[in-house]
């Protein structure tokens, strides 16, 4: 939760996610722990936006990504890192705990548009990726 409140407050006034993450921390007084693990998710989506981006992107044609609901941006973005890139967390917790999020912050259609993309992306994740030349003599 606070990861997403972090990157959903970077996303509206660009402040920087760790600055927002550290006064949410204070304001809050939450454990190390927590900070640590909010802290991955939040630095790994900034590190990772343009090609978490490109995947929203490719998934969801339909919409561009400047039109999406900033919250549901957030909550993809946020998803999308922990499905491709931290592997902390396995991929169907990662899309049930969006659609939950989508479900209490998002619009009336959020969560069926956040289900909806994470499945197209999990659903290509899975898939085995083409050999090269070189790999297949």
């Amino acid at each position: 939760m606070i990861a997403l409140q972090t990157l959903y407050e970077y996303d509206i006034t660009n402040h920087t996610p760790t600055e927002v993450l550290q006064r949410h921390a204070e304001e809050r007084n939450l454990h190390p722990k927590v900070v640590e693990y909010a802290s991955e998710l939040v630095v790994g989506v900034y590190t990772h936006v343009a090609d978490i981006d490109d995947h929203i992107q490719t998934a969801a044609r339909e919409w561009p990504i400047q039109q999406m609901a900033r919250i549901d941006k957030t909550i993809l973005r946020l998803a999308i890192y922990e499905i491709l890139f931290n592997n902390t967390v396995p991929a169907k917790a990662a899309i049930n705990e969006a659609i939950e999020l989508a479900k209490t912050f998002g619009s009336d259609t959020s969560s069926r548009f956040i289900n909806g993309v994470l499945g197209t992306i999990f659903t290509r994740a899975q898939q085995p990726t083409p050999k090269t030349e070189s790999e297949v003599k």
